[in-house]
């Protein structure tokens, strides 16, 4: 019973019944009539005129983002716990040109604008240091918490009075908008984003996730780095097919909802186990090495997050009951 990651959920019979019907000669790279739909049909999600562009990773798509925001020379401010930081194997470094990555601490994850404020204070305006360009936030977060409308609205006001891009990482923003009950909007270009990473692998999706551009701005040169990174693939098709199956019909917000769900049951029994509130789909459990090995034994397969504490990730297609079985054991030890 994997509790290990979302990366591993099954595919969305829906998208592979679309990559099904785009199974016929169109036009190559992104010139498809599947991916000339792509900006309308995330116009409509959004309330506004988006640009929408496919790419094959989460990575690809904030690393795709960041250059097009930041300068070789200049900095980008995110959590010290950050994907971009810890799980990108340096990719933003290499995709911006040698952007330095600028450390903030918060708990869970999270960036409130009086540890900002701070981190840029320290940072003197001359050419010997680091200036930073670009704010970074994810959301949901690597710890599973979540950003308000208001909290990514007071990030993006300090953002745009300091002169700073705005980028959000949203490999599990399906879960951050179906916990928050915000609008796509609200999370996003109301509150000054202007580049997210739009996950949707985690979420039911196969191959692909969505890079939406909220300043027009920025799409002419971030398609051409999509191009000379190796991204623009000539069957494009299959990859904005399985982009708009997910959108069309809301199946992202439903499987968003039922892995949020799945999530809220380990928590109720997981009581004062919790490392931090769940939020989303993400469990983080304070345990033993012989309690872990304990719910190992009864077949249950997560993540060792750190010393005494465990991570456990729900899927929008997980057993039920296999999530109870879980939680009887957690409650259990």
């Amino acid at each position: 019973m994997r509790f290990f990651s979302d990366n591993a959920a099954a595919v969305h019979p829906a998208v592979f019944k679309a990559m099904a019907e785009a199974d016929r000669l169109d036009t190559a790279y992104d010139g498809d009539a599947w991916s000339q739909r792509l900006d309308a049909a995330f116009s409509a999600l959004f309330e506004r005129d988006v640009t929408a562009l496919w790419v094959t990773t989460g990575t690809a798509a904030n690393c795709l983002a960041l250059a097009g925001l930041v300068p070789p020379y200049g900095g980008i401010l995110c959590h010290r716990e950050a994907h971009i930081q810890v799980d990108e194997a340096g990719a933003p470094e290499f995709f911006t040109g040698g952007a330095k990555l600028l450390l903030v601490d918060g708990p869970g994850a999270k960036l409130g604008v009086e540890a900002l404020e701070e981190a840029r204070s320290r940072i003197r305006a001359d050419v010997h240091q680091v200036q930073a360009n670009a704010l970074s936030i994810t959301n949901a977060t690597e710890y599973g918490l979540t950003y308000s409308a208001a909290e990514t609205a007071a990030l993006g006001a300090w953002a745009k009075s300091h002169g700073l891009g705005f980028h959000l990482d949203g490999a599990r923003f399906a879960n951050a908008v179906a916990s928050t009950g915000a609008s796509l909007a609200e999370l996003t270009w109301k509150a000054g984003v202007d580049a997210l990473s739009f996950g949707f692998v985690k979420n039911g999706g196969l191959s692909t996730e969505a890079l939406i551009l909220f300043d027009p701005a920025l799409a002419d040169g971030i398609r051409r780095r999509r191009k000379r990174a190796g991204h623009l693939l000539s069957k494009g098709r299959y990859l904005a097919a399985q982009l708009l199956a997910m959108i069309e019909g809301d199946i992202w917000l439903e499987n968003g909802r039922k892995a949020n769900e799945a999530a809220r049951r380990l928590a109720q029994a997981a009581g004062e186990r919790l490392v931090f509130p769940v939020e989303a789909n993400e469990v983080f459990l304070k345990v033993s090495e012989a309690e872990a090995a304990a719910l190992r034994d009864q077949g249950f397969d997560f993540y060792d997050w750190g010393v005494g504490e465990a991570r456990l990730v729900t899927s929008w297609d997980q057993d039920l009951g296999a999530v109870d079985r879980l939680a009887e054991a957690i409650a259990g030890l």
